[in-house]
Parts: structure tokens; sequence; C-alpha cells
């Protein structure tokens, strides 16, 4: 990219860009869905729609409810923690259906769609009762078979197969709560001035990350 691009990139962009980079090593390198596309995005001003994110009005096709649908799978996946709120406190779901309209193709969001409606039957399949109505115990063992599921499928598509549509789930997810307020202040830990460079430091383990920038 040349100085001239570099120089309209905000914070907010560069962070996420790094929050990308992070999110695709610890789902095994493959590159994100929304590509380029979510590159921009995060790249440059909030998208198009990112005033209406935050679950109280409708994104694109994602309803009101389709975003709370979302939260609680968000959710599944990053619980709160004795460190920090889930997903769900996050607003993942609205940011989840906000880079869904903005930055995938219309094959990917109609088998993102088609993905909500499979987790679902594959909660009523499993345990005879929705996913919002299923226990947080069900939720955990439906995600957990479908995420097996996504892993057999992406190490054996052939290419130009489309990516399984509880990795965009996972991918979103991660990427939406790890860019929020609550995932860089409590979730990790953020200093807009760390101060001196310290090249090595002392780590007690179970210490949260530092935010990317900081």
């Amino acid at each position: 990219m040349s100085s001239d691009a570099d120089t309209t990139i905000s914070p907010l962009g560069l962070h996420r860009r790094e929050a990308i980079r992070r999110v695709s090593l610890l789902l095994g390198g493959v590159a994100f869905v929304g590509g380029t596309s979510l590159l921009e995005a995060c790249a440059g001003d909030a998208p198009a729609g990112a005033r209406t994110a935050g679950g109280s009005k409708p994104i694109g096709t994602f309803s009101v409810q389709d975003q709370a649908y979302l939260d609680e799978i968000a959710d599944t996946i990053l619980p709160t923690t004795d460190k920090s709120p889930g997903a769900k406190a996050a607003a993942t779901g609205a940011f989840m259906a906000l880079m869904v309209t903005d930055t995938y193709t219309a094959e990917d969001q109609a088998i993102f769609r088609s993905g909500m409606s499979s987790v679902d039957h594959a909660c009523r399949t499993a345990h005879q009762t929705s996913f919002m109505d299923a226990t947080p115990e069900q939720r955990v063992a439906v995600l957990t078979q479908l995420d097996q599921e996504q892993h057999g499928y992406m190490r054996s598509r052939k290419s130009g197969e489309p990516t399984h549509y509880f990795r965009m789930m996972k991918e979103l997810s991660l990427l939406g709560f790890f860019t929020s307020e609550i995932g860089y202040n409590q979730a990790m830990r953020y200093k807009e001035t760390p101060g001196a460079y310290e090249p090595c430091v002392p780590y007690t383990p179970g210490e949260t990350i530092w935010a990317s920038h900081a």
C-alpha cells in the first residue's frame, strides 16, 4: 500500500486490521470471508450502515430479532468469564449483521443467512427446542458439533467451494468482540500511551494480552 493510502487509515482501522490478523491466526490462518471488502471496511470510516449498529434497528436484511439471535450464538462462542463480559455485552450480533451486509458477496450473505436457520434446525433436532430457548449446555453442545463439522469441511473443501457458514460466524464473533470496547478494555489490557518501550517484561500465567496497539 502506498504512503498516500496509509494516511487515510484511521487508528480504529489499524486496530481492526491487526485484529483480523490475530483472529485469522487463531482460526488457522485461513483468509477471512469478505476479503478485500472486509479490510476496506476496517481501514476507512465506519461502513455505511454503522449508524444503525447496536441491535436497536434493522441492519440490511437483519431484523432486531436476527441480531439478538446472532448475539446468543456469539455469546455461546465467547461467554462471560471472570475477566470480562461475553460477546452479547459487546453487541456482537449487530456487528456481525453489519459486516455481512457491507462486506460479504451476495452468495456468502445467502450462505450466512441459511446457516442461521441451520443452527436452529440442529438444536431442534438434537434437543427438541429452538436455539433461543435452549439451555447454555444445549447451545454449547450444538455449536461444538457444528464447529467439528466446519473443521472437517474446511480441511477437505476444494478450490472454489464456499466457506462453511459456522466458520463465518466464528470469524465475525471473534473479530467483533476483540475490536469492541469491552474486548479492548476487559478481555485485553489497553493503554493509549503505555510508556517507554520494554522488549521483555515479566509474564504471569493467566494475564490478559495487551490490545494490539498498546
